[in-house]
């Protein structure tokens, strides 16, 4: 055997003992399901009754087929109506490079009846009604600091404060430094993107007729049975920046999974960005990467990465967690502020101002979904798009200088049909680093934005694709002849050396 073939066969060897090796965490779910069984997890697209709970049967079905992994089992799930279960079975599949979808685990969700999961519900009352205030306009709005007061009152929330207090800079925004660092809305979602000839300029098509949805409990109800509504009206004619909520959420209900981290790269390759100082090719005298540690490989890898992250959080999401939806919460806090159920709901989000101004505005209790639909149908923790977010942005803080400042920042106009130049707070702090962290935090927070995903199904999902990321770096490494060295920080603000 030639030296050449038997380094290669010792490096695959070595990749598959890293990987035999890994230890393997246990999961652990938060208990409601046995404490509060039928009205604290997931159900939706399977058959309800009047008050929204589901038929026990239906349930237990869906749970005999996550416990058997039988075919025949999973045939039998009853559906509600049309629309059908998001892939349950893919949490229990393997991948031969990369960490398995069941080797890593979350910590349990928050209860529904915690002061913290109140926090989270109240929050994304507010984030609903804030729906159509421009991010530049955040510092200025009454409705924001109304929210923002609120917020800082409650006894749970766990997000970005100053000195104590949730502000209108850190209203709805994720807990990395560079989440709190310039305007909300992160370089990589408004900047041209480079594509060979082309560049493309991120403006996105628009709604017709911008509304909220399932604010009624006939559409609620149709909806958790599995109903399909009409979609919303695009004009494809009228196009602008990300400048609202809406519109983030807009752009998190069409994207492809890894489209804002693709662009990020062109555009990170395009201004010639530099490299991580590990990178192998930084000092050689005679070669460039390419295939290996150049631009076809990272721009492979960030895309590599999303299909094993989306895995491991469908594990977690259908075997382990089965959170419910916010909009399915929402019909919980609707049916017992009506006095037509009791339910083991904390307080502070029965009391909220939010949800006082959403009854005032709509006539219900219930969450407005800024999709015609409401979410997905498959569980809420921990968010796909969170995943898929930490997954590829930990690639590329892995294959760019993190400290690199990215110049000449910009935000949309007031009409967001043209960017204009930035120069407020940290404008000239926007490194490669921070706004990658952002552009994660934008992605995720536009699903909450849209009503379906909580805080906590983006933060803790952007650490579970970060540790996928991790690991596939960790055996891409052992199947080069380069000898390279990453290091990137973390989502918790330490720096690790891959």
């Amino acid at each position: 055997m030639s030296d050449r073939r038997f380094a290669a066969r010792e490096a695959r060897i070595r990749a598959a003992e890293v990987e035999f090796e890994r230890d393997i965490a246990l999961p652990a779910a938060n208990g409601e399901e046995t404490d509060h069984p039928f009205v604290a997890n997931y159900s939706k697209a399977l058959p309800h009754d009047k008050f929204g709970e589901v038929d026990p049967a239906a349930y237990h079905l869906l749970r005999r087929a996550l416990a058997t992994g039988s075919y025949e089992d999973f045939e039998r799930i009853p559906l509600g109506d049309k629309r059908k279960l998001v892939n349950p079975q893919a949490g229990a599949s393997f991948d031969l490079q990369g960490p398995d979808a069941q080797a890593l685990t979350i910590a349990p969700a928050p209860r529904i009846d915690s002061a913290e999961h109140s926090a989270e519900a109240v929050e994304l009352y507010w984030m609903a009604l804030c729906r159509d205030v421009l991010f530049t306009r955040f510092g200025d709005s009454e409705l924001v600091a109304e929210a923002a007061t609120e917020l800082s009152g409650l006894s749970d929330f766990r997000a970005p404060k100053q000195n104590g207090r949730v502000t209108p800079q850190t209203v709805f925004r994720g807990d990395t430094r560079g989440d709190l660092a310039g305007p909300y809305v992160s370089q990589f979602l408004l900047k041209d993107i480079p594509y060979g000839t082309l560049l493309i300029p991120q403006r996105q098509d628009a709604l017709v007729r911008p509304v909220d949805h399932l604010t009624t409990w006939g559409d609620w109800l149709e909806v958790q049975n599995g109903s399909e509504p009409e979609p919303d009206e695009r004009d494809f004619t009228r196009r602008r920046y990300i400048q609202t909520p809406r519109d983030l959420a807009h752009y998190v209900h069409f994207d492809a999974l890894y489209e804002a981290y693709l662009n990020a790269a062109l555009i990170l390759l395009g201004a010639n960005a530099p490299v991580d100082p590990g990178n192998p090719y930084n000092f050689s005298r005679n070669q460039i990467g390419f295939g290996t540690y150049g631009g076809p490989h990272i721009l492979s890898l960030v895309t590599e990465v999303a299909t094993r992250a989306l895995k491991a959080v469908w594990f977690q999401k259908w075997y382990v967690h089965r959170r419910l939806r916010p909009e399915e919460f929402g019909g919980r806090v609707h049916q017992q502020l009506r006095g037509q159920r009791e339910y083991p709901i904390d307080s502070e989000v029965l009391d909220s101002v939010a949800v006082k101004r959403v009854f005032e505005q709509y006539g219900s209790y219930l969450l407005p979904q800024a999709f015609p639909e409401g979410s997905p149908t498959h569980p809420a923790y921990g968010s796909g798009h969170a995943t898929v977010a930490g997954a590829c942005v930990t690639i590329l803080k892995a294959w760019f200088d993190e400290s690199h400042v990215l110049p000449d920042p910009v935000v949309p106009g007031t009409d967001g049909t043209a960017l204009e130049p930035y120069t407020g707070p940290d404008a000239d702090r926007l490194t490669v680093g921070g706004e990658l962290d952002k552009v994660a935090a934008n992605i995720a927070t536009g699903r909450n934005m849209a009503g379906v995903h909580w805080r906590t199904d983006f933060t803790q999902a952007v650490r579970l694709g970060e540790e996928i990321a991790i690991g596939l770096l960790r055996e891409a490494k052992e199947v080069t002849l380069e000898r390279a060295v990453f290091t990137l920080s973390r989502f918790d603000g330490t720096t690790i050396t891959v």
